[in-house]
This record gives C-alpha cells, structure tokens and sequence, in this order.
C-alpha cells in the first residue's frame, strides 16, 4: 500500500477536525451535522469471492510461465489482498506470499503469526514458519528448493523492501522485476472490481451532493473535510481522503499550511474519495463561494473542456502517455504552460485506480503502455495560478471494448458544480 502526500494531507486535516475546538470568545463547538437525509447505498456490494481470486492466481501464473519467472514474491499491502484476501501491515518481521509458476502459493510467515496467518487467507496456500532467531529469506529459498524453481529468477513484486532483495540475493537466488506479472494482473480490473469502484464512486457524489450546499461563509478547511466524511460514512463508504483547498490556496494541487476560510469570492476545492470492499473512488469538484470573477469562470471553463480532450483521446489500442500530450497541446493552444510549466497544469492529466488511489499506468508523458479494456483512471486536468486560484475537475473511467466510460459524469458548469 502507498502512501501519498494528498492521503497525509487529508489525515492531518480529519486528525485536526476531530480535536476539540478550542475556548475562545465567538469560537463554538461545531454541531454535530444532521444526516437523517442520508442512507447507506452500499448494501449490494458484492464483495470478491474465492473464484475471482482462483482466477487471479491462474492469470499470473500464466504471465510467469510466458516471462520465464519461476515465483514472484509479494509482500503486505494492496497486492497481497489482491491475490489472497489477506490483509497485512508491513514491520520488520517478513510476512509474504511466493506464488510459484506451478501449483499452490507459500505464505511465509512468523511462527507466532500462522494462526492469524490462517485466519485471514481468503485462498488455499501452503504455509511456512520462522522463528526470531531464523532467517525468513531462507525459508522463501527453501520453499522453491522443493518446487524445483531454484534455478529460475524470483519475480519481486515493486513494492517489496530492499532487505528481502537482498536476502534472496544471498541466498544465491536471481530476482527480477514482477511488473510483467502483477501489473499484468492488477491493471485490467474485472467487471466484480469496476462494480465496487462504481458503488465508491457513486457515495462520493452523494456526499458531495450533501455536502456542498452546507458549506459557508467563515468555514475553515477542516470543518467541510469533516462534513465530507460524515456523509461518506453514513452512505456506507469509508472515508480516504477529503483535502479541501480555499483560494489562494487551491492554487497548489496539494496545498499549503496557510489556513484559509471560506469567503464570499473564493474558489473552494474538494479533492475527495472512499472505499468500498477495499475498492477506490477519486474525485474533485471546484466551484466560487458567492459570485464567480470572468476569470474564474474563463479558467473553470477551459478545465472542464480539458477533461473531455483527456476523454477523447483516450482510445484504444493508444499510448497512455497520448493523453497527456492531447491535454498540453490544447492547454499550450490557450496559453498556459507550456508542458509542465506554471500557470497551467504541473502535474500529470491522470493516474491508475484499483485497490489503490494512485496505481499503475499513469497518463503521463512518454507512457507507452496500451490503453486496454479494463484499465482505470483518473482524468483531472486542473489548471493552477501560483499567487492566485487553481481548478481541477477529477472523475475517473474505465476503459471498455468500446472506448472510456465514465464512473462519474462531469459536472457541466460552474453554477452547477455537482451535476
């Protein structure tokens, strides 16, 4: 699992939310929101089920069989859960599956962890212990000792810590790169995965829904993060992210320090998003508390065509990195930029989404990868003035047989920011 200076931003903002307000003359505690309105829409969200994850196993042998790996090691985090249900945090004590070319996969575990271990595999697997007083890369080079796979490289998932790259390497094992494998895998998200990132997308629109005519005059950042999660989670989704940008400040895609309250005249944007089943939403909408100059409605505007020039390229068959140039070139044609200059667009048009909110591909430039069925993205093209307002509109789509299909449909115009 990554962590991801937007995720830190949108945790120290919940963490300053939930802290007492402090005793001041005119300062009140803030009333608990009323969300009698809202319900929980998540309640057919089918969950992964054993067959799905078989599949899984199955495609990623077939990639290692195909790219001549003999085992890909992975760690804990969203990989894990992906192949094997099980839910793991990192320490300085190796838990991993190694998932042979042929036949059941290892999980490689503490000796006082196997029953927790069991506990949480959602797949058959083989299990094998270390004490503390043991070298845990051992075991992995034990466990392809008997599978007969010694002789072949150990594919290293891209997440994995160097202290397990090395281990392997001492133990006289070849490691390469599991990319081939796991993106190979994870990239091209199956119509059970599209659902539930359908249903996390579907609870942020509603809060944002919820949440955007409750947002007023004087409201510091934290206070509309805070709405955003209330909402999220009585509409069965739990919260990721909810980074609430104001003015100024908006014109930095992740922020400063500098608080600023919501005002008459002021860009206020959301980047927000949630989980379903594990599965991510990401979106952002930007809009002008009160009235909106002819320069936040230009720039708004030309924001929104961005996206769909982002959409429209996103064909089949083409680079991912082509996205990215269609975008700049229609930026670049109004001005701004050029390429990743300010003001314009510093950052690239959009990035993967699964089980984590940034995953491979991204639309980047010089991305060569393939648009295929399956693949899912973010579009978010914002536009940024350093020293005055930043833009960005975010909805994600999937690729289908017959090109991009939203997740969220964009909003069409600043006076109707939601939709």
């Amino acid at each position: 699992m990554r962590l991801h200076r937007r995720a830190l931003v949108s945790a120290a903002v919940r963490a300053a939310a939930a802290a007492p307000l402090l005793a001041l003359p005119g300062v009140l505690r803030a009333a608990e929101p009323d969300l009698s309105a809202l319900r929980d829409i998540t309640g057919g969200a089918v969950p992964i089920d054993n067959a799905e994850r078989a599949a899984r196993l199955a495609r990623a042998q077939q990639l290692m069989q195909a790219n001549r790996i003999g085992a890909v090691l992975i760690e804990g985090g969203s990989s894990l859960v992906y192949f094997t249900g099980l839910r793991w945090g990192r320490s300085e004590r190796l838990t991993a599956m190694v998932l042979p070319a042929e036949g059941a996969p290892c999980i490689v575990t503490p000796f006082f962890e196997e029953a927790r271990t069991r506990e949480g595999l959602a797949i058959p697997a083989e299990i094998r212990v270390w004490n503390e007083d043991e070298d845990p890369l051992k075991t992995v080079a034990g466990f392809l000792k008997d599978r007969k796979l010694a002789h072949l490289p150990v594919g290293i998932e891209e997440t994995v810590r160097y202290f397990a790259v090395d281990g392997l390497q001492k133990a006289g094992l070849a490691v390469v790169s599991a990319n081939p494998v796991v993106r190979g895998c994870r990239m091209i998200k199956t119509p059970a995965e599209i659902a539930l990132m359908q249903l996390a997308t579907d609870v942020t629109i509603a809060a944002y829904r919820w949440v955007h005519p409750r947002v007023e005059k004087g409201m510091r950042q934290r206070d509309v993060s805070a709405l955003m999660d209330a909402a999220t989670r009585k509409l069965g989704g739990s919260p990721e992210f909810s980074m609430v940008l104001v003015g100024e400040g908006a014109a930095y895609p992740h922020g400063t320090k500098v608080p600023s309250p919501v005002a008459e005249g002021r860009i206020v944007l959301m980047d927000c998003g949630c989980t379903v089943q594990g599965y991510q939403s990401d979106v952002s909408r930007t809009w002008v508390h009160g009235t909106a100059t002819a320069e936040q409605r230009k720039v708004w505007d030309q924001v929104a065509q961005g996206q769909q020039t982002a959409f429209a390229a996103a064909k089949l068959g083409a680079a991912a990195g082509s996205v990215d140039d269609a975008v700049r070139r229609y930026y670049a044609s109004l001005g701004w930029g050029p390429d990743y200059r300010l003001p314009g667009l510093s950052h690239r048009t959009g990035h993967g989404i699964g089980l984590d909110g940034h995953e491979p591909v991204n639309l980047v430039r010089g991305e060569r990868t393939k648009l295929a069925p399956g693949m899912c993205f973010s579009n978010e093209p914002g536009i940024y003035i350093p020293g005055s307002f930043g833009v960005r509109l975010e909805d994600c789509f999937h690729m289908t047989d017959a090109g991009p299909k939203w997740f969220s449909a964009p909003p069409r115009s600043l006076d109707a920011p939601m939709g």
